[in-house]
């Protein structure tokens, strides 16, 4: 069996946190994928927007 590496988000001594939402769009209506990679504690910022 092939292992799978994970890449880390620490990057020195910063915690960072992948958020990924979905963003329906207006004029089509599909939904696109929205990612960034922030602070932990801008997370829900993030998600309410």
């Amino acid at each position: 069996m092939a292992k799978k590496a994970v890449a880390s988000l620490q990057t020195g001594s910063k915690r960072l946190t992948k958020a990924i939402k979905m963003v329906k769009s207006p004029k089509t209506g599909a939904y696109t994928f929205s990612e960034a990679i922030m602070d932990p504690k801008k997370v829900k910022d993030f998600l309410s927007k």
